[in-house]
């Protein structure tokens, strides 16, 4: 192996590894703000998860009153329609941004029919 070879494999080794993106849970009001544009409003801190969808006995029984907001991406495979203005539980990739942390979403379930009278529209 020739030198520069050697000495561009080792400093590739020695970089810091890439960060891993985190698997989140928030439980929040979805809301369509705009054509398509999913939000969680009225949401929990982020909390680590799995990508599956909870079982019904770890969902809430009421609407939080959460202060976070999330976009939420990687949508089509979900009918979000028919959970419009529902609370629900969105787990999925945590990306950190401004100004709102999106979450490119892997499992999404209602909670509760209803959203905390102080969410957003």
């Amino acid at each position: 192996m020739s030198l520069s070879l050697f000495m561009v494999l080792s400093l590739a080794a020695a970089q810091a590894p890439a960060s891993k993106v985190e698997i989140v849970s928030v439980t929040g009001c979805l809301r369509e703000q705009g054509a398509n544009n999913w939000m969680v409003v009225a949401a929990t801190d982020p909390v680590p998860s799995i990508a599956n969808q909870p079982p019904g006995a770890d969902l809430p029984k009421t609407p939080p009153d959460g202060k976070n907001a999330f976009k939420l991406i990687g949508v089509s495979e979900f009918s979000l329609p028919t959970l419009r203005d529902r609370t629900v539980v969105a787990r999925g990739l945590f990306i950190k941004a401004a100004p709102a942390s999106r979450i490119n979403l892997t499992s999404i379930v209602e909670a509760v029919a209803t959203c905390a009278p102080t969410a957003p529209k």
